[in-house]
């Protein structure tokens, strides 16, 4: 019974050692799309792209309320011992029309003893309906309608900036994140050839020992196995500094990250890094242009410059404004329209060399001007960076085939030096040669694939993508 309790506890404690440390191996593994989820969600750049876009509505609202109905109050009264010198009531409600029309109603009832005579209405009050309205300047545009506009064009090219922001931080995030798998991986290069020197280098001081070889050949051993504890040291500083740099973009509810020690980063496969970054297959040509957000941005700022310069044109024609207002005393007597009761006003201004209005309009010229030559090259630049990009991506994938093949094959001289050297037809020089130069092909092997990786990250940079509307090609 005693034996069978002990076995019971014995395995308890399996079970919950293997359990921990299953927990524990899962939070020391960090993923490629582990890690750009979290700067996705969390990095306060993120956050402030989209408070901009909230920015931006708030403005467009803002612009909106030029355009909503108003109710005017006026009331006015002076008594003076005993006197009622005058009491004026004026009520109006206006509504706002797309172009230079508004609507008006109104209601005016004044009495007193000293009121002025064209302020005299019926006892019961005096009511209104009419149009006001722009015969030239401020009818087919003007600061109310111009603002709204701008503001529609304002909050397109938010958008394109928060696209843009967003692109830029996840394209920096992985691009920190492979340059700490690969000085990870070189750590653990260093580490496994580490291993092989410590083994050779203990073979030799057997072998010296047994009279086999000479005493010198142990310095050489040594040599070799001390050179690359150090090459280890510095691979480890190297991976500390680019954890650190990657540990820069983890945040959660405002609180940085730090990244343990012991955490270690997956090597992504280019599958995955299309996924996490949306970049998908397509055969749909060059239509990506027109929706990169610089394009999307230049362009919104081109039609705000269009805006202003229809703007600036119309201020150049004399300002005409006509009022018109049926009146009557009761309300129910607007439905039989009498035109012998109105009231009408008619101004009109025009400066005489308008030389301000020509000047305003002479620099939006400029500014346009420049504006779409921005655009031009801007085009022209993306359209050459995506270019670029893609013959990057093909380049080294060809010289990843190279370089993976060259380490195979010296791998193959060294495991053959090996056997020569068990045979002692070969020495230990030679083995270290051989496998020195199997180390740099080993490094530049991970080296070509990390930037491989990053030629894809370069390619979703130059295309602009924040969110899955560009596709990949």
């Amino acid at each position: 019974m005693k034996t069978y309790i002990q076995n019971i506890i014995v395995l308890i404690l399996l079970v919950i050692t293997n359990i921990s440390h299953a927990q524990k191996l899962d939070k020391n593994v960090l993923t490629f799309e582990e890690f750009l989820g979290y700067v996705k969600k969390y990095h306060p750049i993120v956050k402030q792209a989209h408070l901009q876009l909230t920015e931006s509505e708030a403005n467009l609202l803002k612009a909106r309320g030029g355009f909503d109905p108003k109710i005017d109050i006026d009331y006015n009264h002076k008594k003076f011992k005993e006197t009622n010198y005058y009491t004026t009531f004026n009520t109006t409600f206006k509504i706002p029309t797309w172009y230079g029309i508004e609507l008006k109603g109104n209601f005016e009832e004044n009495t007193g003893s000293f009121l002025n005579p064209n302020l005299t209405v019926p006892k019961d009050g005096l009511y209104s309906a009419g149009v006001s309205f722009s015969l030239a300047r401020g009818f087919l545009i003007n600061d109310r309608i111009a603002a709204l506009k701008k503001a529609k064009n304002f909050l397109e090219q938010t958008k394109a900036q928060r696209d843009i922001l967003i692109n830029m931080i996840l394209f920096e995030a992985s691009k920190a994140y492979l340059e700490w798998v690969k000085t990870y991986t070189e750590q653990e290069i260093y580490a496994s050839f580490l291993l092989n020197a410590k083994t050779r280098f203990q073979g030799v001081k057997y072998s010296i020992k047994a009279g086999d070889k000479a005493a010198i050949d142990s310095t050489e051993a040594k040599i070799t196995f001390q050179n690359r504890q150090l090459r280890l040291e510095e691979a480890r500083l190297l991976k500390q500094k680019t954890a650190l740099n990657a540990s820069n973009y983890l945040w959660i509810n405002e609180i940085p990250l730090e990244l343990e020690e012991t955490t270690i980063p997956i090597l992504p496969s280019i599958k995955e890094i299309k996924k996490s970054l949306q970049l998908k297959e397509t055969t749909q040509g060059k239509s990506w242009l027109k929706k990169h957000p610089k394009i999307r941005s230049l362009q919104a700022k081109l039609n705000n410059l269009k805006v202003d310069r229809t703007l600036k044109r119309n201020k150049l024609l004399p300002k005409i404004k006509l009022d018109y207002n049926f009146l009557t005393t009761a309300v129910d007597q607007f439905e039989n329209f009498n035109t012998n009761n109105y009231k009408t006003r008619i101004t009109f201004s025009l400066p005489l060399f308008l030389r301000k209005e020509r000047g305003d309009l002479k620099l939006t010229h400029v500014k346009l001007q420049n504006a779409h030559l921005d655009l031009l090259m801007t085009s022209l630049s993306l359209r050459n960076k995506i270019d670029a990009s893609y013959i990057e991506i093909n380049s080294l994938a060809e010289q990843y085939q190279i370089i993976t093949n060259l380490t195979n094959n010296y791998r193959a001289l060294v495991i053959a030096e090996e056997r020569k050297f068990n045979l002692g037809e070969s020495s230990l020089f030679l083995i270290n040669s051989r496998e020195q130069k199997l180390i740099e092909a080993t490094l530049k092997e991970n080296s070509v694939k990390i930037k491989h990786l990053k030629s894809h990250l370069n390619l979703y940079n130059a295309l602009g993508i924040s969110k899955n509307e560009i596709s990949y090609q």
